[in-house]
Parts: C-alpha cells; sequence; structure tokens
C-alpha cells in the first residue's frame, strides 16, 4: 500500500471501540458501504484509577472519559473488520509499541495485513499515560528511545529471513518469523506524535508518514522543519507521506489542509450508541466525495 496521494485527500474516521458502542463488524461495514478510505482504533491497555497524568498529558484538563478504558483489543478488532470488508484500509491510530513486546506485535502487525490482503497502515505514537507505562516497566522518559528500537527491531522481522537486533532495549538473537507481511518491504509505518526536532528525527529515521492531531500545529511551517530533518537523513521529502487525526468536518478547512500538504484526514467519531455513530457516519460520507480532487 502506497502511502502517496497522487491527486485528492483521502478520507478516513477514527474512534475508541469499546464494548458499549457499536461493534467493530457492524462498524467495519458502515464504513465501508459509505466510501471511507479508512478506519482507524487507538488503544490502552488499562487504565489506573489513580489517574495521576493528566488526560493527554496537558495541565488542567478535564477528567478522562471512559472510552479510555473501554476499549477492545485494537488487533482482535481490527481482524474482525478485516474479515468483513473488502477494500478498507484499517489503522491502529495508534498503538503504544513502547508497552507492547516488539516480537509479538511484529507478528500481530504481518499476520493482519496477510488476512487483510495487505490493507494496513501501522499507526504508532509515543504515549502520554506515565502511571499506565509504569505498570508496562517502561520509564517514561525513556518511551522515544524504546519506541526507535522496537520499531527498528520489527523491521528485522519483517523483512529478514533471519532476524537479528541487539540494542540497549531490544536484544534479539537471531531468529525465524513468519509470516511476512504482504506489503513490501512492511505495512507504511506513520507516527502521530506532535511536531518537534526529536519527533521529526524519528520520522526521517523510520517512519513513512506523520500523522500529528489536527489544530496543535501550523503545518506551512511545520513541514518545512519535517522537510529538512528528511533531507538531513538524505532521504526525499516526496517519500513521506503527511496526513492528520481529529480533522475538522468542514469542507473548507479540509480543503486548507490538502492545500497545506495533507494527504490524509481522519475524522472522529464519538463511542456512542451505534444509531448516533451510524449518523455521524452519513453526515461525514458527502466529504469523501467532495474532497476526491482536493
Amino acid at each position: 500500500m502506497s502511502l502517496g496521494y497522487a491527486r485528492g485527500m483521502h478520507i478516513g474516521v477514527s474512534i475508541f471501540a469499546t464494548d458499549t458502542t457499536i461493534q467493530p463488524i457492524a462498524l467495519g461495514r458502515a464504513v465501508e458501504e459509505r466510501g471511507f478510505e479508512s478506519l482507524w482504533l487507538p488503544e490502552h491497555s488499562h487504565i489506573p484509577v489513580s489517574r495521576t497524568t493528566p488526560w493527554g498529558g496537558a495541565a488542567g484538563a478535564p477528567p478522562l472519559p471512559e472510552m479510555y478504558w473501554r476499549t477492545h483489543d485494537q488487533f482482535v478488532a481490527l481482524a474482525a473488520i478485516a474479515a468483513t470488508t473488502e477494500t478498507l484500509v484499517l489503522g491502529t491510530g495508534i498503538t503504544l509499541v513502547a508497552q507492547r513486546d516488539p516480537i509479538w506485535l511484529a507478528k500481530q502487525v504481518a499476520s493482519l495485513d496477510v488476512i487483510s490482503g495487505g490493507r494496513v497502515i501501522f499507526g504508532i505514537g509515543y504515549g502520554w499515560n506515565k502511571e499506565e507505562m509504569a505498570d508496562h516497566g517502561i520509564a517514561y522518559l525513556e518511551r522515544r528511545a524504546i519506541l526507535r528500537e522496537k520499531v527498528l527491531a520489527m523491521k528485522e522481522i519483517w523483512t529478514k529471513d533471519v532476524a537479528e537486533f541487539h540494542g540497549d532495549h531490544v536484544d534479539l538473537e537471531p531468529s525465524w518469523s513468519w509470516p511476512k507481511p504482504v506489503q513490501k518491504p512492511h505495512p507504511p509505518i506513520v507516527l502521530g506524535g506532535g511536531a518537534g526536532p526529536k519527533t521529526f528525527g524519528d520520522i526521517a529515521e523510520f517512519c513513512d508518514g506523520w500523522m500529528p492531531i489536527a489544530g496543535r500545529h501550523e503545518f506551512t511551517t511545520k513541514l518545512a522543519a519535517l522537510h529538512d530533518a528528511l533531507n538531513s537523513a538524505g532521504r526525499d521529502p516526496a517519500s513521506l507521506a503527511v496526513g492528520v487525526f481529529n480533522a475538522p468536518p468542514d469542507i473548507d478547512d479540509l480543503r486548507s489542509l490538502a492545500r497545506a500538504g495533507v494527504g490524509r484526514a481522519v475524522l472522529p467519531l464519538a463511542s456512542k450508541s451505534p444509531d448516533k455513530v451510524l449518523a455521524k457516519l452519513d453526515r461525514y460520507a458527502p466529504l469523501v466525495e467532495a474532497l476526491k480532487d482536493a
């Protein structure tokens, strides 16, 4: 699957898929039937009741919504959707890589890519919930370095018959692991982190795209900095795709993002009753056709 956008803007949707809202199979079918390009599911393994870290790590944030601790397992839900759809792109939006075992995660992503016929985009993020990470044995200030090594190790597993990796946080002896992904060399990797030199350095080193949350960054200046990082790493900036999460469902705003170089807009769906989710999908659906030539 190419992340390049020859023409137009791809429109996807994201939702916290939980046990109390529309279930994944019905959701995937509804999204595909309405012509959306992609469906993105976030994840949290659990939420400690201590709630030390404010929502999103931002001081003064409102209480964390219940959907954060009711999410289905990301890969189980996406596999169910893969089995009951034909063309829908399946995005992890995002996977908390630092909290996961990279050997198992490499197999999960590859298996989903094979089962879906190559429809996976692997969205990743550093994470913000310190107490959640602590329960996984992850030191918050080490999360970036841990994510980096785990992704690099996974790329070895996906692309080598005999994979091997040795780092400060991941140590993999020469090993066999199949299946290999359908997409070559592997499913596209997009980082959902905020704009900054460290994030852009990681993107330049091991990612295929950047997907921040809309409204948090002015794209024109930030894209220039990202392109500088890519050039410094010897990569063609044109090889990197840019999308946004929580994009505004407004035709003029979306066209403005498209002019700034954004090729995929992912619109938010609230974790509400099935009828409310379907009604929101119906309201969003006209944007798919309207943006195809943006």
